[in-house]
C-alpha cells in the first residue's frame, strides 16, 4: 500500500486507523471573499489522510461584464494556455472515469440526471490537481490567485450559469478515487455539488504528487 481539493468534517477511518479530523472550508455563492491558500501538510508515515474541500457559485455580474473583468487576470498566458490545451487529451484516465462513474451512480440513485463528461472541464480540473500535487498547496484559490471562475475565464469557458467545485487528497487507500467520492458524499456540502440537478456538465481531474498523495479536482458546470 503507498503512503498517504474539495474539504469536509470528522471522518472515521476505516478498519484499524485512527479517525482523523478533516477541516471543512466552503465558499458561499454570494461570497465574494476566499481563504488563503495553505500548504498540503505532509501526513506522519504509515497513516493513511484524507481532506476535502467544497464550494460553488453563480455569476455574480452578466456573463459578458464577468469575462471582461476576469480573462485579463491571465491576459498574458491566455494563449499559451489554449494551445496547450489543445495539444492535451482530455480523455479520463482510470481513476478519473472510475470516480465520475461513482458519481453518476450517486446521482442516479436519488433520481438526478447523469453528468455530461465535459473534456475542457477535464482539463482545467486536471491542472488544477496537477498544481496542487506539484505545489504543495490545497485550497480552490490556485497560486497565480484565481478562483475556479477565474481559471474558467483564463481557459475561454464563456456562458456559464453556475459553477461547483469540489477537492480533494487522500494518501494509503486501495481505491484513492471511491474514498474521495465516498467522503465527499458523506460532507454536505461536497454532496450538495454532487446531486445539484442544476448542474448539466462536469469534469474531473486526477494528479499524483511525489510523495504519494492523490489529489481530485471535480468541476460542475451549468450551461
Amino acid at each position: 500500500m503507498q503512503l498517504p481539493r474539495l474539504v469536509p468534517l470528522n471522518v472515521a477511518i476505516r478498519g484499524f486507523y485512527r479517525a482523523l479530523t478533516l477541516s471543512l472550508g466552503v465558499l458561499l455563492v454570494a461570497g465574494t471573499a476566499f481563504a488563503k491558500g495553505n500548504p498540503s501538510p505532509k501526513p506522519a508515515a504509515g497513516r493513511p489522510v484524507a481532506r476535502l474541500i467544497s464550494v460553488s457559485r453563480q455569476p455574480e455580474t452578466p456573463v459578458r461584464e464577468r469575462a471582461r473583468l476576469v480573462a485579463p487576470v491571465r491576459m498574458a498566458s491566455v494563449n499559451h494556455v489554449s494551445r496547450v490545451r489543445a495539444a492535451v487529451a482530455v480523455a479520463a484516465s482510470s481513476e478519473e472515469r472510475r470516480a465520475f462513474d461513482l458519481i453518476n451512480a450517486e446521482r442516479r440513485r436519488r433520481g438526478q440526471q447523469p453528468l455530461v463528461w465535459d473534456g475542457e472541464l477535464t482539463y482545467m480540473a486536471r491542472v488544477h490537481s496537477d498544481n496542487m500535487a506539484r505545489q504543495n498547496f490545497f485550497n480552490h484559490i490556485d497560486r497565480e490567485g484565481l478562483d475556479m471562475s477565474g481559471r474558467a475565464g483564463a481557459l475561454g469557458l464563456r456562458g456559464w450559469r453556475a459553477l461547483g467545485e469540489n477537492i480533494a487528497y487522500n494518501q494509503g487507500y486501495d481505491d484513492p478515487a471511491a474514498f474521495a467520492v465516498e467522503r465527499w458524499m458523506t460532507s454536505s456540502k461536497h454532496r450538495e455539488n454532487i446531486l445539484n440537478g442544476q448542474f448539466t456538465h462536469a469534469g474531473l481531474g486526477v494528479a499524483r504528487a511525489s510523495d504519494g498523495r492523490v489529489f481530485f479536482t471535480q468541476v460542475f458546470m451549468t450551461r
